[in-house]
């Protein structure tokens, strides 16, 4: 996680910068007067802790989509780096380019060999403007497409890390085949013969994450969301102002704990006290624990069984009531 002085802060958590800053103050004094303040030290960062997890015990919808974007916040790359070994990113479509907005490779967890595919946004400005701030255009798909063949081909399962604001929408992205990349995706992730896992670890909006959100089991991240839309864009479509995008993130339902309750997603990981942000290592942990458990289960079933199964799975999604006409 970034050092104090490059650890940027929400507005809700104002409080825990408040602690921090006076915890800088205090080894500043120290220092200079030579007095032990260790004790009141310890009682500050004992307060942290706590202020943590006071904070983030009843966020909002919008604060927890504020949290999903934290510039902090661990992305795909860097779960790949605290989860696997001998990571082998692969990249191009073989067709227009290589997409920098999603990566992927072979990666060993827990001693086997797992395809692991995802979105990554950049750590600073220019990186994000390397990896199009997450948004892949069509040969992003298309790559990812590739190497979940390969990982068929090769018969090793595929763990895909979703983490977008949506795929591109620029004009070339459309010129390229955008609906099709990610209509194309979601047929034959439908097929796929070997176990295949999703995790929402970020945003999960609309298409840009269907295109890779095909699975036997979906998880979601405890500060993530997943939705048609983002809340700004509901909001300004609805309302045609982002002034309501609060007010649109409550009624999209798109928290976790909605999700699982819709059935659209097979459970919840956890996060650190505060936020995936605070803890890189635990955040990667626990996700790694639940991978390594689900890819055992996954796996006990026939390939062709799984198939069928998770047909099943998204042909039951969604309810509605019939009126009589």
């Amino acid at each position: 996680m970034p050092e104090n002085k490059n650890r940027q802060f929400l507005d809700f958590e104002k409080p825990i910068k408040d602690l921090f800053d006076e915890i800088e103050k205090q080894k500043i004094s120290s220092e200079k007067t030579k007095i032990d303040n260790s004790d009141y030290i310890k009682k500050l960062e004992d307060q942290v802790l706590e202020t943590r997890r006071q904070i983030t015990e009843n966020l909002t919808s919008w604060q927890k989509v504020q949290l999903s974007r934290h510039p902090d916040r661990p992305y795909t790359l860097k779960y790949i780096q605290k989860m696997t070994t001998n990571f082998v990113e692969l990249h191009g479509d073989r067709n227009v380019k290589d997409d920098k907005a999603m990566v992927g490779g072979f990666a060993q967890l827990d001693g086997e060999t797992v395809m692991f595919i995802g979105q990554q946004k950049g750590i600073n400005t220019k990186m994000r403007q390397l990896r199009n701030f997450g948004m892949a255009n069509p040969e992003g798909y298309r790559k990812a497409l590739r190497l979940m063949r390969l990982a068929e081909k090769f018969n090793k399962p595929i763990v895909t890390l979703i983490d977008t604001p949506g795929a591109y929408p620029g004009l070339e992205a459309e010129e390229r085949g955008q609906g099709e990349a990610i209509a194309r995706n979601i047929y034959e992730m439908m097929r796929l013969k070997v176990p295949v896992i999703c995790v929402v670890i970020g945003e999960g909006a609309s298409g840009g994450a269907l295109g890779i959100g095909v699975g036997d089991r979906v998880f979601m991240l405890q500060n993530s969301w997943y939705t048609v839309i983002s809340p700004e864009n509901c909001s300004s479509i609805l309302w045609r102002s982002w002034a309501q995008k609060e007010k649109a993130a409550e009624e999209l339902k798109l928290t976790p704990d909605h999700m699982v309750s819709f059935g659209l997603v097979d459970g919840i990981v956890p996060e650190p006290i505060g936020g995936a942000h605070w803890d890189y290592n635990e955040a990667a942990a626990n996700l790694k624990k639940v991978l390594i458990e689900t890819l055992k289960d996954i796996k006990q079933v026939p390939a062709e069984e799984r198939v069928r199964l998770r047909i099943e799975k998204y042909s039951k999604m969604g309810f509605w009531d019939e009126l009589p006409v």
